[in-house]
């Protein structure tokens, strides 16, 4: 008898009269939730339901990666538990929904350009940094690219949030989730010239100003439109003719870190995703080479 076999069932009864799924999607939905409540259960040793945490599912999904499954297979295994847990929830099983925050890989999802490190630093060497304006826009990019931040938690970055002594950066991600991430010389540099000569030249009230770390020079708050332009703008006065807006550089932070030889789990946690099974999909990690890495590194591999 499978683990969980008595929920399972309810559930799958529940999709077949409620949801009215089909014969063939019910024996996906069941062959999904058989090998992920087996892992639960035999591998991670959780006999109940309320005690499977966020931390189990992730360490199941890392176990997908392990497969060769397309990519509409896998959103399929993350619907099935989000699903699975959602209706455990209803029926007060357990009190949370620990699969809530686990992102879907989206099918044909066109992901931004990559810039190649030469077209970063073109871009980094645009702003003019004798000037306030160009003081600020030489520390938004610089500091974009040294941590992956996206634009929301650019715009929304405070000035306490970065920690100078330590060269790291408290970033309040997606779902108000907290993460520490390092900050590069070059960035800490540009952003202190900012902070120094520039941002008490462009804070014109204090109430304005809202304690955001990048303003516009009417002295409020940088907005995501603005950031736009900072960033457009010198790409296209560096000579590039990618299509580039404010993701690429987050995209380009990660992917220039895995070419570098980053440890997989050390970029999700930059990059703040909940799933290593998202970072994997985002950063065009090909499954050859993680593969590769699983039998050069695994002592059983």
């Amino acid at each position: 008898m499978s683990h969980f076999d008595r929920e399972k069932q309810q559930y799958l009864n529940f999709l077949k009269l409620e949801k009215g799924l089909s014969q063939n999607s019910l024996q996906s939905y069941g062959h999904d939730l058989r090998r992920y409540l087996d892992f639960i259960g035999r591998d991670i040793g959780v006999r109940d339901l309320a005690g499977i945490t966020l931390e189990h599912i992730e360490s199941y999904l890392n176990e997908l990666l392990t497969m060769h499954l397309s990519i509409s297979t896998i959103s399929r295994n993350i619907s099935s538990i989000r699903g699975f847990h959602q209706f455990a929830l209803m029926e007060r099983w357990c009190p949370a929904n620990p699969a809530e925050l686990i992102e879907l890989p989206r099918k044909g999802r066109k992901l931004p350009e990559v810039l190649d490190q030469h077209e970063v630093i073109a871009m980094l060497e645009i702003p003019d940094r004798t000037e306030f304006l160009g003081k600020r826009d030489a520390a938004v990019l610089e500091l974009m690219y040294a941590t992956g931040l996206r634009a929301s938690e650019t715009v929304e970055l405070e000035t306490g949030q970065l920690i100078s002594e330590l060269q790291l950066l408290r970033v309040i991600g997606k779902g108000n989730k907290e993460r520490l991430v390092p900050v590069g010389g070059m960035a800490m540099k540009a952003v202190a010239d900012y902070l120094n000569n520039a941002r008490p030249f462009l804070r014109k009230n204090v109430a304005d100003a809202k304690n955001r770390l990048f303003l516009s020079y009417r002295g409020k708050p940088l907005t995501r439109m603005t950031l736009w332009h900072i960033v457009t703008r010198a790409a296209r006065e560096a000579g590039i003719t990618k299509q580039i807006h404010p993701h690429t550089l987050r995209h380009s932070f990660a992917t220039h870190l895995l070419e570098g030889g980053a440890d997989l789990r050390a970029v999700q946690e930059m990059l703040g995703h909940v799933s290593i099974l998202t970072t994997e999909i985002y950063t065009h990690i090909d499954r050859s080479f993680l593969e590769e890495v699983h039998k050069s590194f695994h002592p059983r591999a």
